[in-house]
């Protein structure tokens, strides 16, 4: 495929309480949903982690488990929203009684790329400002992980 830019963009909307993640990839929407759906994709790109439980569906529950600095974590949340391959709607539980409204979509692009839009909608400014410090942190290296895995063949 031809190069193009990334477009990597990361914006913190704090009147909409809403932290918005977009990159452009130069693979499908539908490899894209592979990337997000398919454990053995999945993990490529979630670094030290296991699938708990993913259960593909509207009410489906998700759970994994993260290892970091020898420390396990867990997050997870629900499905409310699956449309192949165009959108995943799901809770994401960062802490106990503390969730977001995640809403990833994948828009097909020229040239066969894909725009990833990432949308997650906190239930107040306390939890935004508690998670999108990490999330800034980490969500620039998870993209390059992500692009590694969605733009491969394997």
């Amino acid at each position: 495929m031809p190069e193009t830019e990334t477009n990597y963009q990361f914006e913190i909307d704090r009147d909409k309480l809403e932290v918005r993640i977009s990159r452009i990839f130069r693979t499908t929407p539908e490899r894209m949903w592979q990337a997000h759906t398919e454990p053995k994709l999945l993990m490529r790109w979630w670094t030290n982690t296991k699938i708990d439980k993913l259960d593909l569906k509207p009410g489906g529950e998700w759970r994994f488990v993260s290892n970091a600095n020898g420390q396990d974590f867990t997050v997870g949340g629900q499905f409310k929203e699956l449309e192949k391959p165009k959108k995943i709607v799901r809770t994401f539980e960062f802490a106990p009684g503390h969730s977001i409204l995640e809403t990833t979509t994948f828009e097909a692009l020229p040239n066969g790329t894909t725009r990833q839009l990432a949308v997650s909608k906190f239930a107040n400014l306390d939890d935004l400002n508690q998670m999108s410090k990490g999330m800034q942190y980490g969500a620039e290296p998870g993209m390059e992980l992500l692009a590694q895995v969605a733009e491969s063949e394997d």
